[in-house]
């Protein structure tokens, strides 16, 4: 049964449906989406049947019935008789138009059908525990035996906490930028080891960082570029970009940052204030997932954008890199 205020959507000269529609679309966009291509239907028929009526003005010249009166009225009758005629079987606009717009409704399929994956409430997400890893009781173990060692030492003497502008192994960029991926990561959500994953692949392990004019450090980790929501410091470098799968030499301002953990926490502010990566976010506790959508999410213009990052981040020696990184800060 239709709600008594959408229903006044339908009489031409109510417009208190519109209302009724617009708080509809915030929870229940499909039918508020099946109403309005209705409407639009109306409007549609309403333009046709006016141009008909246009065409017969030359017989209504010199009639003594035609007077600003009735013509007023006839154009009243006119539109409504479009939304009604639009609200009926109607022509077929509305229906090709629910069809085409539904596309765009999160959830839809081509045909306008809910999908069977969509998920609507907390009951249709999945709440089975996952398989354990059969390296997870090793690993383990490996971590108790870092604890006990550390432990049994004595407090290793203060170092200096300024960080290389290149690094020049991938032990060493994992040794120092992963307490600080850890850092922003007990705030973020986001796995430290897929974001250091992803910052190795965009400099390739530190040994091509971006820099300014005379050498000067940017920071920058993870490739953002200085777009014009930007109001901090920028170098300009040559770049190179894939357009439709072609890589193209280009020039392209990026941004810089006072140290490493700023590009960190840039990073995290970065997906979280662009509504594309929002499906990226959701996948924050599954590290290949997350790189999977990072690709799908059109990060980078590198076709095989999230591959490589998960095959940086499943290489055996970043996972024995990240496990002797926890064992020397301990």
């Amino acid at each position: 049964m239709q709600d008594s205020s959408l229903q006044k959507a339908q009489v031409y000269t109510d417009f208190g449906g519109l209302n009724a529609l617009k708080a509809q679309a915030r929870t229940d966009k499909e039918a508020a989406l099946e109403e309005v291509a209705k409407q639009f239907e109306g409007l549609f028929l309403s333009e046709m049947v006016k141009a008909m009526r246009k065409a017969g003005d030359v017989f209504a010249e010199g009639n003594y019935l035609n007077s600003q009166q009735s013509e007023f009225y006839r154009e009243m009758f006119d539109s409504q008789l479009s939304l009604t005629l639009s609200q009926k079987q109607g022509t077929g606009i509305s229906d090709a138009l629910v069809r085409q717009l539904s596309r765009q409704i999160p959830g839809m399929d081509e045909k306008g059908e809910p999908m069977a994956a969509h998920k609507t409430a907390l009951a249709d997400y999945d709440r089975s525990v996952p398989v354990l890893s059969p390296r997870l009781p090793e690993q383990m173990d490996k971590v108790n035996q870092v604890a006990d060692d550390t432990a049994s030492r004595e407090p290793a003497p203060e170092v200096s906490t300024v960080m290389p502008s290149r690094f020049d192994s991938p032990e060493q960029f994992v040794r120092e930028l992963l307490p600080v991926a850890e850092k922003v990561a007990a705030q973020s959500g986001i796995n430290p080891r897929v974001m250091i994953a992803q910052a190795a692949l965009e400099t390739g392990w530190g040994r091509h960082m971006i820099e300014g004019d005379g050498g000067s450090p940017s920071f920058n980790l993870f490739g953002i570029k200085a777009d014009t929501r930007w109001q901090g410091e920028s170098v300009n470098i040559a770049t190179t970009e894939f357009r439709e799968g072609v890589p193209m030499n280009e020039r392209a301002a990026f941004r810089a940052y006072p140290d490493y953990e700023s590009s960190f926490r840039d990073y995290v502010s970065f997906l979280e204030s662009n509504p594309r990566y929002r499906d990226v976010l959701a996948a924050a506790d599954d590290p290949e997932l997350f790189a999977n959508r990072l690709q799908e999410a059109g990060y980078a213009t590198d076709p095989n954008y999230g591959a490589k990052i998960r095959r940086i981040m499943n290489n055996d020696s970043m996972t024995t890199l990240s496990m002797g990184t926890r064992g020397a800060e301990e």
